[in-house]
């Protein structure tokens, strides 16, 4: 009893401060991701990151070299694959999916629903924790990607604030949708708004932007304005 005190006790010991303490410098050099914008992938991640600390904490069967090599190797993964989905919509679609919208103009989306494996009850909870107790309210709900419900309250429903005296109740023309994302133009977003490049160009032109490359992130409005914020070196350039 005495050699296991001195002996195993002291190794886990060991072994668990180790762990701890290699985890939260992992974590730290990942970023707040983790916790901030947790998707299933990320979710995932987390729960892996914390079997194999515990694995090389509690097994003293686990070589802890060994171990402590697989928590970093699955940290540079971890790292690489969110550099990639940063870089490249495709990947960042295919790593995290994207948003799903399930009610457009107050109508559900059937299809949209059973894609998201969402059924009644959960969709009518998310809205009811929105303070929406009527699908006829909604203009337009998108299931995120880590499972919240962003809704689009119809103008006659949004709550009123001093300047909504004379409020305009017409629908929403459009629901705002990125169009530029890290300087790249997203078609397919256009295309889904039934507008052109060509629209968006004169727009840009307008606030005397001449190249796509400039902008940081771009964003129709409701009705119909453009929003954009340019990268910090044509900020810049353009004060």
């Amino acid at each position: 009893m005495e050699s296991f005190f001195h002996a195993n006790f002291w190794e886990m010991i060991l072994r668990t401060t180790l762990s701890f303490f290699a985890l939260l410098i992992l974590a730290r050099i990942l970023g707040k991701k983790q916790l901030g914008q947790l998707t299933f992938f990320h979710y995932i991640t987390g729960i892996t990151f914390g079997s194999i600390a515990s694995e090389i904490a509690s097994q003293a069967e686990t070589p802890f070299l060994d171990g402590l090599i697989s928590v970093i190797w699955w940290s540079v993964l971890t790292y690489l694959m969110t550099i990639i989905t940063i870089k490249s919509k495709k990947a960042r679609v295919l790593v995290d999916d994207k948003p799903t919208i399930v009610i457009q103009n107050g109508l559900l989306l059937e299809s949209a629903l059973k894609k998201s494996r969402l059924h009644m009850d959960e969709l009518t909870m998310l809205l009811r924790e929105q303070s929406i107790f009527s699908v006829q309210d909604v203009q337009y709900a998108l299931f995120e990607t880590n499972g919240k419900l962003s809704v689009l309250s119809k103008k006659a429903e949004q709550a009123a604030t001093k300047q909504d005296v004379k409020a305009d109740v017409t629908p929403a023309a459009y629901i705002p949708t990125e169009v530029v994302s890290d300087g790249q133009l997203i078609y397919e977003n256009l295309v889904e708004l039934d507008l052109t490049e060509d629209w968006l160009m004169k727009k840009l032109k307008k606030q005397n932007i001449h190249n796509v490359t400039d902008i940081y992130f771009a964003q129709v409005q409701s009705n119909g304005s453009l929003y954009i914020s340019l990268k910090d070196k044509a900020r810049q350039a353009n004060p």
